[in-house]
């Protein structure tokens, strides 16, 4: 009778789990090392970016991009990674009021020499007669949710504003009715009664689906269910970037932005953080709008407006010149719902 020889076997069995735990090992190293140059990588300025797109062949470029999004989106709302602009103001936060620090105020061209303010109580219009939408628009998150969110009602036409267009003007556009002052943040926090205002065609502007419903819609969730939560009351304000010599327009009346932009400003204690994002009308439905983020300098320049306008200069000179590389951070309690965004 041959018996086998036990040795030999166990000799074999343990080389295999050998060579397993070292591939395990190089794996998990090379995922690490992957995933952190990436985080390194996003980190940069827009346009370092687009610069490193050019230098550098796609198959190194790409695969940064694309692990370096996701655990980044992660780690900076962990406060593990990336950098805010903030700045020390001796001041307390106008609590209550949907400014900050003074409307925009018009300074050149792009901006539209014809607009009119539209106060309705829990956030501010500047509407445009002769483009047919919003311009800009401030509102005003409180740290907690006082409402739920309601079924959302119909669009309705401003009698107020007759130059407002229908609510069928945008039917079969291939634009959506996109909110400046956002139906969530607005009916979450005073009512269903605010809601229906943001319905009305006078607060609204086209925008493609893939950002009215993609990284537009993020931010918005980002601001009303976990920025306010972790740095208390929030101001915002909207925007569009209009080229009215471009000639697009929906049924030759309603003008069709080129971009979209949001700067949003918090103040906890001393310190106001401030972060300005610009995005593209044809920008990809997945979008990371990290990679969408300026300086509030460089929107003024492309805008045509003055922001934050009453602020002492020691306080707006600073804020708007620094450039932020992250989305800002959430409570730890807010990670998974942050990361379900995504899947929305």
């Amino acid at each position: 009778m041959i018996f086998p020889v036990k040795g030999k076997r166990k000799k074999g069995g343990g080389r295999r789990r050998k060579a397993a735990r070292s591939a395990a090992f190089s794996l998990t190293a090379f995922m690490i090392i992957w995933g952190w140059t990436g985080v390194w990588f996003v980190h940069h300025p827009r346009q370092w970016i687009a610069d490193a797109y050019n230098r550098y062949p796609g198959f190194i470029v790409k695969p940064l991009m694309w692990i370096g999004n996701p655990v980044s989106d992660v780690t900076d709302a962990l406060d593990l990674t990336g950098e805010d602009a903030t700045v020390r103001y001796d001041k307390p936060p106008p609590s209550g009021s949907v400014l900050f620090a003074g409307a925009p105020r018009r300074l050149t061209f792009p901006a539209a020499k014809d607009i009119k303010t539209i106060d309705r109580g829990d956030f501010i219009i500047g509407w445009s007669d002769s483009l047919h939408h919003p311009v800009w628009c401030a509102y005003h998150v409180t740290r907690d949710a006082l409402y739920e969110n309601s079924k959302r009602p119909g669009f309705t036409k401003d009698r107020e504003h007759k130059a407002a267009p229908s609510p069928a003007a945008y039917t079969h556009s291939g634009y959506d009715r996109g909110h400046m002052a956002p139906n969530y943040a607005i009916v979450t926090r005073y009512g269903t009664e605010a809601q229906k205002l943001t319905f009305r065609m006078s607060n609204i502007s086209p925008q493609t689906p893939q950002l009215n419903r993609g990284v537009w819609r993020d931010l918005e969730h980002r601001i009303a269910d976990f920025w306010a939560s972790r740095y208390g009351e929030i101001w915002v304000i909207v925007g569009c970037i209009s080229r009215p010599e471009s000639g697009k327009s929906i049924n030759g009346l309603i003008d069709i932005p080129t971009h979209y932009y949001q700067i949003i400003v918090a103040q906890e204690g001393d310190e106001v953080r401030a972060l300005a994002t610009i995005f593209p009308q044809n920008i990809p439905w997945r979008a990371w709008a990290a990679r969408n983020i300026v300086t509030i300098d460089e929107l003024e320049k492309l805008t045509g407006f003055d922001f934050l306008a009453e602020l002492p200069p020691h306080v707006q000179e600073p804020l708007e010149a620094a450039l932020p590389s992250r989305m800002w951070p959430v409570r730890k309690r807010d990670i998974f719902k942050l990361i379900g965004l995504r899947f929305r």
